[in-house]
């Protein structure tokens, strides 16, 4: 069987689906493995890394994907409407496997129960347990994306991150503010505190509050009572009431005044992120201050975030790089990569050398969102219940 990986054509984005070492071993699995020429490139990885694994270089993607059986991307795949159509370039019956944004992208889903009838796996819905651990693209990714935000922050904020005591006197250290302590979260608040910074995290989950100061961070509890109520059996944040947005937006808001850099990464999965920060409170922040929005993608949780733009409102800089994994295209890769083989992996008969995928399995079920054609996944035969914010990762 032929697995294919072609390039990421995706504006912004330069990660890739596999890379010498999973290229290795799926060699090893019994797969042929070929690769668009370039695809590596924006990983800083040549042709001839692949060539060396023993994979073969397209020149590309419709050589490339032609009779792949397999196909391994990164981002969903480009449909008719937005110009190269590689969908259109799937072999019928493919088996896909990326990101795919199932939830929130309604037309390419569509366009895998086309004439193709793709077999589509989302990776983004990997089920939250443990033995999904080494295939979860969500923590892999976000935990790269958590210590970029604090990079950037500190890239954008005019002053220094740790005290410094000089014959000229002392500087004193940033204060990090961070909103959700999933695993950007987390990953935000140890960056920061190595750094130096003073730093205070916030999640609706009172389990977290061990965690978060574990790093080093300082919790801010904003109702212990009803924060008592707000994880869902598999860790993730419930929907609060109203007045628990309005307490959090008092009782944080204090931090927020104080705050040199605020790093948000609260998301809904398939909807808009939501709003943490308001544009009453930017305007009351310290000058000089600096949010960065790791919700960029989904409109972010500062209401004054401009998608892709780093915009200056009421004297704060306001961050929204969107595919903040892909600012460290080279790490992020190989994490995606070997989410992607321990997932192929989990899918193939070891004897036979070959696909054999268990229908009934936990993984498979929460992945798959097309077979043969045909949407199959719960979430999207159905109308999606309410979801409730979740700090990213």
């Amino acid at each position: 069987m032929k697995i294919a990986i072609p390039k990421e054509r995706r504006a912004g984005e330069l990660r890739v689906a596999a890379v010498p070492e999973t290229v290795k071993k799926l060699i090893a699995l019994g797969y042929d493995v070929v690769v668009e020429t370039g695809a590596g490139d924006g990983s800083s990885i040549p042709d001839a890394l692949y060539q060396d694994m023993g994979a073969t270089i397209a020149p590309d993607a419709q050589t490339a994907l032609a009779d792949a059986d397999i196909v391994l991307k990164i981002q969903r795949p480009l449909t008719a409407a937005e110009g190269t159509d590689e969908v259109a370039l799937l072999k019928s019956g493919a088996v896909l496997i990326a990101q795919l944004n199932a939830l929130s992208q309604a037309d390419t889903v569509a366009a895998l129960t086309g004439a193709q009838k793709v077999t589509s796996f989302a990776m983004e819905l990997m089920p939250r347990i443990t033995r999904a651990q080494s295939m979860d693209i969500l923590s892999s990714q976000n935990n790269l994306a958590g210590y970029r935000a604090v990079i950037d922050g500190a890239a954008e904020f005019g002053r220094a991150f740790p005290m410094m005591m000089t014959a000229a006197g002392t500087v004193a250290p940033a204060r990090v503010l961070v909103y959700g302590a999933g695993v950007a979260g987390l990953q935000a608040v140890a960056t920061a505190k190595r750094l130096g910074a003073v730093v205070h995290g916030t999640d609706v989950r009172p389990a977290t509050r061990e965690q978060v100061e574990s790093l080093g961070g300082k919790f801010i509890v904003v109702d212990e009572a009803m924060e008592k109520e707000a994880e869902t059996s598999g860790g993730y944040a419930k929907e609060m009431p109203p007045e628990y947005f309005v307490k959090q937006k008092q009782v944080v808001g204090e931090f927020l005044k104080k705050a040199d850099i605020a790093i948000t990464t609260a998301l809904i999965p398939g909807r808009k992120a939501p709003t943490l920060i308001t544009a009453e409170q930017v305007a009351v922040m310290k000058p000089g201050s600096v949010i960065i929005d790791l919700a960029a993608e989904q409109g972010g949780n500062c209401e004054l975030t401009e998608p892709g733009k780093v915009v200056l409102k009421h004297g704060v800089k306001i961050v929204g790089h969107l595919n903040v994994a892909s600012r460290l295209a080279a790490d992020s890769s190989a994490l995606f990569a070997r989410n992607l083989y321990n997932f192929v992996q989990h899918l193939t008969d070891k004897t036979a050398k070959s696909l054999k995928i268990d229908w009934e399995d936990d993984l498979v079920k929460g992945t798959c969102v097309t077979r043969d054609g045909v949407v199959v996944h719960a979430q999207l035969a159905k109308p999606a219940d309410g979801a409730a914010p979740a700090a990213a990762g």
